[in-house]
């Protein structure tokens, strides 16, 4: 057999080639249990080990080439299961690095929260010696440090598979450094003193203040009489319920019966205008406040003369304006007739000097502690609020003031002891009472009372001299105030 120098470089190779064949086919065989089968290659064949390969004759070709023939096993070789451990072991090999870098990452940040825990544990421990007083921020703070260290400790349980004796051991003392946390500002024995000397304080504090609104307020007056000053402040308001025809009835107007005669008896009207905002047709009439709260109405009733919110309701009567005229209406609420109509001297009407923000109500009806009012404007008063006093009975017009404020930059107003209060807008929650303008002596003035409201729009105020209180319908809402008035004294 001849054999070239280049020949035996390939020979050594293919050689090389089949020993690393053969060592992969047994370890193949032993990891997937096949069957073995004793390799023959060429001729040979051994009892004890196979041998890699086998001399066999060669030839050489015109070229001067060595050719020599190969024989490999009889067996197929699992090419497809090689590749699936190859993919195996290139998928375990990205798992493993990316454990170790988490592993990395965490142990740098565990490093970071041992400090953090151990300044913490100083800041506790100073706290408990030191005799200064600290506050309740103080705790927070430290709270707040605690929980982001658990935080990361349980994503470190979570995250890392299997037990792992450092993280649990730094979860214990992080659940411990906690509960000694608590313990200690449940002991905060300098800041209970702390507080109850700011108690004291505000306490003192609060009986001034006490004794200085008893010199400025009267804390009740009787139904009726007005010995006191001006409205000095208005309670939150007293969202009482939707009207009873709903959110599309925007306009209208409600309040309680007023009768001086029987101030003890309860009667309480709703009359919200159709949803073109202009004409009354129906309205309810209650019992009771609770049956207003019940919607346990006495009864509905249609009504088809009236225009605009300025209805009021005075001695068994609803006042109104009716509609395409300048007609007062009066209306009897046991028969639910139009019992009189007369004009209202000179008044402009069908939407003429409406308030602003609200339209139809040229006339405005009001009853205060002396009896019944009406708010309007004329042309010769060139828009500018007149105050009529009425007769309940004939309608007729018993005395008039003409005011310097013009009625549509106003977006309500009503009387109380024959002063009257003029609204504005502040923005879409307050409203301000920054007008008044006094019956009894002809004089006008600026004040400030903010009325907090709803919704933007206020379409009606009521006052009740029975139980003094203020009603106004807000955007189809009942809404409800108390007032607060000045002393004699304070003016």
């Amino acid at each position: 057999m001849c054999v070239s120098e280049a020949g035996k470089m390939k020979l050594i190779s293919v050689f090389k080639l089949l020993l690393l064949l053969q060592s992969t086919i047994a370890s193949v065989t032993v990891v997937n249990e096949i069957t073995t089968q004793k390799p023959t290659f060429g001729h040979l064949e051994t009892r004890n080990h196979p041998e890699p390969f086998a001399n066999v004759t060669g030839s050489l070709d015109d070229r001067g080439v060595c050719q020599c023939s190969v024989y490999l096993p009889d067996n197929t070789f699992p090419v497809q299961r090689m590749e699936r451990l190859e993919n195996l072991a290139q998928e375990l090999s990205v798992k493993f690095d990316s454990e170790l870098s988490k592993v990395s990452q965490y142990t740098k940040e565990i490093e970071v929260y041992e400090k953090r825990i151990l300044n913490l544990t100083q800041k506790i421990e100073y706290l408990e010696k030191t005799s200064v007083s600290y506050t309740e921020l103080d705790f927070q703070i430290i709270k707040v440090e605690i929980s982001e260290m658990e935080r990361l400790v349980t994503e470190l349980k979570t995250t890392l598979t299997g037990s792992n004796v450092i993280v649990e051991q730094l979860y214990v003392e992080i659940k411990n450094l906690s509960v000694m946390v608590n313990q200690l500002e449940s002991l905060d024995k300098n800041n209970i003193l702390a507080v109850r000397r700011e108690m004291v304080a505000l306490q003192k504090k609060l009986k001034e203040c006490e004794e200085n609104r008893k010199q400025n307020v009267t804390d009740h007056f009787l139904p009726g009489n007005c010995g006191h000053g001006k409205i000095l402040n208005i309670s939150q308001p007293y969202v009482i319920q939707l009207n009873w025809r709903g959110f599309d009835y925007k306009y209208g107007a409600w309040g309680r019966y007023a009768n001086p005669l029987t101030p003890e008896k309860e009667l309480y009207w709703v009359a919200p205008l159709n949803t073109d905002g202009r004409y009354l047709e129906y309205y309810r009439l209650y019992d009771s406040y609770d049956d207003l709260l019940l919607y346990k109405h006495r009864g509905q009733y249609r009504i088809a003369y009236g225009v605009g919110s300025g209805t009021t309701v005075y001695n068994n009567y609803m006042y109104f304006n009716e509609h395409s005229s300048g007609n007062m209406g009066k209306l009897d609420l046991t028969t639910n007739t139009v019992v009189m109509k007369k004009p209202l001297p000179n008044a402009a009407y069908n939407n003429r000097f409406s308030y602003a923000g609200v339209t139809w109500q040229d006339m405005d009806f009001a009853v205060d502690e002396s009896g019944l009012w009406v708010i309007y404007s004329t042309e010769a008063s060139t828009g500018n609020i007149v105050i009529s006093k009425l007769n309940e009975t004939s309608l007729d017009v018993l005395d008039t003031w003409e005011t310097k404020q013009y009625k549509p930059s106003v977006s309500n107003a009503f009387i109380v002891c024959g002063v009257l209060y003029a609204t504005r807008p502040v923005n879409t929650r307050k409203e301000e009472i920054f007008y008044t303008y006094d019956t009894n002596t002809g004089k006008e003035d600026r004040i400030s009372v903010i009325i907090d409201k709803v919704l933007e729009t206020v379409q009606s105020l009521d006052y009740s001299p029975i139980d003094r209180k203020l009603y106004m319908y807000n955007n189809g809402y009942l809404i409800r105030y108390d007032l607060t008035f000045q002393a004699l004294s304070a003016e």
